[in-house]
């Protein structure tokens, strides 16, 4: 009877060790991602191995579409990934922060946030080159 419970016990050990293993490995390594996978997250290759599972998921779900974009989209696409990947963690949580309360704004008002974002985006440019920004032609 003892042997019994110190049996069960100790699969019950073993399974939650490589339950706890296999969440704290990563989802995929970089080099198990496709080629295509990988041209879409390049930007993040270095820092791929070290994301975590739920963030490596959500960004392979993103690469899924990365074959369809337009060449500008694609070039959008890894702009963005660059910039963010270049981020701190407490950058990132302001990002999610910002966008959290962006999508809470009713859309009629959206544009004019949109407006306002630009604006003060491009005041801080000038202020920090001294020239003054070309205005867009439309």
């Amino acid at each position: 009877m003892i042997r019994i419970r110190f049996s069960v016990l100790a699969i019950c050990i073993t399974l939650l060790l490589q339950a706890s293993l296999a969440v704290a490995a990563p989802y995929k390594s970089w080099t198990q991602l496709t080629p295509v996978q990988q041209e879409a997250l390049q930007p993040l290759s270095t820092q791929w191995d070290s994301l975590s599972t739920k963030l490596q998921k959500n960004l392979l779900h993103a690469a899924k579409r990365y074959p369809k974009l337009t060449p500008e989209q694609k070039q959008r696409f890894q702009n963005r990934l660059e910039k963010w990947s270049k981020l701190t963690p407490e950058q990132r949580m302001r990002a999610r922060e910002k966008f959290s309360a962006f999508s809470k704004v009713p859309p009629e008002r959206r544009e004019q946030v949109k407006q306002m974002v630009r604006q003060q985006e491009e005041a801080s440019k000038t202020a920090a080159s001294g020239v003054p920004p070309v205005a867009p032609v439309r």
